[in-house]
């Protein structure tokens, strides 16, 4: 069972991993009050269990700096899910503030039938799907692996602050690391979780999206 955004980062909240703050409306006049109560600008994306990749077909809406434009983007947002997946069970609409980018990691694990859970770091956003430059370990992760993992990867230049750029947290995003093999752990019913990306900076970390499925069995 595949959570929704708002539902995968409540339940992240709770177990204290860092996401941004994210809210659902379910209509527009929702999104622009909850764009007013944020502060300007906002993202806008499509709130469905059946889409995993939401930017396809006009899902995501980036820098919204007005009521105007939280409203507009809502109805386009709904109206482009509707032509392009009319099977699409549709809830709304994610409001969360919009971040400045740092760089952009992802962690993520998924069951291994012979191993279990298997945690994986690297470079986030579309590089993941690029350059494949990514780290893996079992759970449980030590900090011990978390530093081995964070140091694997071809990308580490980057969060050393690669040509006068902000190095990033490290101690932090290896905390974060032993944190999510943590949560895992004491959760068996997580089949799979994706945090991409996360945005790293000089000062800590947050995830701007997050994915989770529970085992089929599970209840939410």
């Amino acid at each position: 069972m595949q959570l929704t955004e708002v539902e995968s980062k409540t339940l992240l909240k709770r177990a204290g991993i860092p996401v941004v703050d994210t809210r659902l409306a379910r209509t527009k006049k929702e999104a622009i009050f909850l764009s007013k109560e944020m502060g300007f600008p906002v993202v806008l994306k499509i709130a469905s269990p059946d889409i995993t990749h939401k930017s396809d077909f006009g899902g995501v809406k980036l820098g919204l700096k007005n009521a105007a434009r939280v409203g507009g983007a809502y109805s386009e947002i709904v109206a482009s899910i509707r032509r392009n997946y009319p099977a699409a069970r549709i809830q709304g609409v994610s409001v969360q503030r919009m971040l400045y980018c740092g760089v952009e990691l992802i962690i993520g694990v998924s069951k291994d039938p012979q191993f279990g859970p298997v945690l994986m770091f690297g470079l986030g956003g579309m590089l993941v799907e690029v350059l494949r430059d990514v780290a893996f370990r079992i759970v449980p992760v030590t900090r011990k692996d978390a530093g081995e993992m964070v140091r694997e990867i071809k990308g580490y230049p980057l969060l050393q602050g690669y040509r006068g750029q902000e190095a990033v947290d490290v101690p932090f995003i290896e905390e974060l690391i032993v944190g999510v093999s943590r949560f895992v752990e004491r959760n068996p019913q997580i089949r799979e979780l994706d945090l991409n990306p996360i945005f790293a900076y000089g000062d800590g970390a947050v995830a701007v999206d997050a994915r989770v499925i529970l085992e089929a069995t599970t209840k939410f």
